[in-house]
């Protein structure tokens, strides 16, 4: 058995706006087992800026996996345990070597084409006539649940944004839920929460920044409007840790990035502790190629939400891989017609 690493860069074909900057491009890693004629993909999906390794170290420990892949994949998780998109990489890879299709990681109603998995749509932050344009073409889309990036132009703006939806569309028809990335301080955030609960919506994407816990624990106490915790996942490794963070906050919703929180293993233990709390919980993709989104969609799956999931940025690149993944009407579906094409 034998493993390679290396980098691929991904253009964006529109640059698009968050709370931390505009992006351009999106650096993800892949690595490659092979075990005779048998090859499986993995693909390890690192924001920078974001992602709790990004560290100088990043490459040096992908080759340090590759030269111990051996160890097999419970090792290796454990021992990745600080690079969190490793251990998503690493799993990926050999679930793929271990498919009968080097694609097919989770087989199911999904990936026979027989149903499709809910997503919302993305509202990337901009001036009000882009974001504007953005949603009107979500909602001719067919999409039932829209997803906004708020916290980088002015807040009165945004808030005429979700007016002129809501003016239209009743939140039994669209749902709403908006993500500040942490844009707000605390001292400014519920006053602000107030204001956004006006608009019949469904939740918020962590308001405040990470690591601020008594702040945000007073907030989803008298908050008006759910609280979803994003970033504030981040960084926190030991399931009793995991747990004390969930009692401290109470979050109403939780939202899970297996690139960012350790794979499906990381994951499903934040998953299990959340209906344990009786916290909700959605999944995202954190900016994955289509390598990556594929293997999160099909595990994703087999969780059986009936929630809206955040899985659809496989459109957002100009040199994506060609794969079955593809959007209707709202809705993630795997057009097994379409074939895997990658380019390298």
């Amino acid at each position: 058995m034998k493993a390679t690493y290396h980098k691929y860069i991904l253009n964006f074909k529109i640059p698009s706006g968050t709370s931390r900057g505009v992006l351009k491009t999106k650096e993800t890693w892949f690595i490659t087992i092979t075990d005779g004629l048998k090859r499986g993909i993995g693909e390890c999906g690192i924001l920078r800026t974001l992602s709790i390794d990004d560290r100088p170290d990043y490459e040096e420990k992908l080759k340090w996996t590759c030269q111990n892949i051996h160890l097999g994949v419970d090792v290796l998780w454990n021992e990745l345990l600080k690079f969190p998109s490793i251990q998503f990489g690493v799993e990926m890879a050999f679930k793929s070597l271990e498919s009968r299709s080097a694609f097919l990681l989770f087989p199911s109603e999904f990936t026979n084409n027989k149903d499709s998995i809910p997503i919302n749509g993305l509202i990337w932050m901009g001036d009000k006539e882009y974001m504007k344009a953005q949603i009107e073409d979500k909602l001719s889309s067919g999409f039932h649940c829209i997803k906004m990036k708020i916290g980088a132009i002015d807040f009165n703006t945004e808030l005429d944004l979700l007016n002129e939806i809501r003016s239209q569309f009743s939140s039994d028809t669209i749902e709403l839920r908006v993500d500040a990335n942490g844009a707000f301080h605390p001292k400014e955030a519920l006053e602000k929460l107030k204001l956004l609960s006006e608009y019949d919506l469904h939740s918020i994407e962590q308001p405040i920044k990470q690591g601020q816990l008594k702040e945000m624990a007073d907030l989803c106490n008298n908050t008006p409007l759910p609280i979803a915790l994003d970033e504030e996942l981040l960084g926190v490794f030991d399931v009793t840790e995991k747990k004390k963070l969930l009692q401290t906050i109470q979050p109403q919703y939780i939202i899970l990035k297996p690139s960012l929180i350790g794979g499906f293993k990381g994951t499903t233990e934040w998953v299990q502790l959340a209906e344990e709390l009786d916290i909700g919980w959605w999944i995202t993709s954190a900016l994955e190629s289509n390598i990556g989104l594929n293997a999160i969609a099909q595990y994703t799956y087999t969780l059986q939400s009936d929630m809206p999931q955040g899985l659809g940025t496989g459109s957002l690149y100009t040199n994506n891989f060609q794969s079955p993944l593809d959007i209707n009407n709202g809705s993630l579906v795997y057009d097994q017609t379409t074939e895997w094409i990658i380019n390298f």
